[in-house]
């Protein structure tokens, strides 16, 4: 693919909630993981893991735990009740209707230790954006499939629920999931920054 194929390439994809309900082909599942092991990672630890859920009944009892601890949590910051039990029925619908959701996962057994916090922290955190890299050559492998996906992160508010609600090994740290189909629309297009808000360009050790 050339540099001018890959940055259009890159540019097209959006982040897509609703989705046709064909099912996603094991091969196109597998070629989809395999891209997202490619990723670069901390000591090439691989700290990833994959949850594949394809089945109705295991991304209903997902939503289902998931809008629960949602529902707890907002009800705590006392939240009106409609405005609440909407939310929970938005997020209950965009991962049972999708027909693919994956949970991404952190495993930091095989990362260096340290006797210091600040050491230990960095290394957990390195762990955390070798999955996050991994993540995103999952979404980028969607594209290419022909595929749209959609990342939520809610996962990070609930991790127990999460665990005890797909039975998962209790090492595996839930990050985020993916929810993966068929595109029924488009998606947004969201602008993004411009570069002079977020780039400093450096020159002779000081701010060009």
């Amino acid at each position: 693919m050339s540099e001018q194929n890959l940055a259009a390439f890159i540019a097209q994809r959006q982040s897509v909630r609703r989705y046709r309900p064909e099912r996603i082909e094991g091969a196109v599942i597998e070629r989809l993981i395999e891209a997202a092991t490619r990723a670069p990672s901390a000591h090439n630890r691989q700290p990833w893991r994959f949850a594949v859920l394809e089945d109705t009944a295991s991304k209903h009892s997902l939503a289902a735990a998931m809008g629960e601890r949602l529902r707890q949590d907002r009800s705590a910051d006392g939240d009106a009740a409609d405005a609440i039990e909407a939310d929970v029925a938005r997020s209950y619908a965009r991962i049972t209707q999708a027909p693919l959701v994956i949970m991404v996962c952190v495993d930091t057994r095989d990362m260096d230790r340290y006797p210091d916090a600040r050491r230990g922290q960095a290394e957990h955190l390195m762990a955390v954006q070798s999955t996050a890299m991994a993540a995103q050559n999952l979404l980028l492998a969607a594209e290419s499939e022909g595929l749209a996906a959609c990342v939520m992160c809610a996962p990070l508010f609930c991790p127990d629920a999460v665990t005890r609600a797909l039975n998962l090994p209790p090492e595996w740290a839930p990050q985020m999931l993916l929810t993966i189909g068929r595109p029924a629309n488009g998606g947004k297009d969201r602008a993004r920054l411009p570069l002079d808000e977020i780039v400093l360009w450096m020159a002779g050790g000081s701010i060009r």
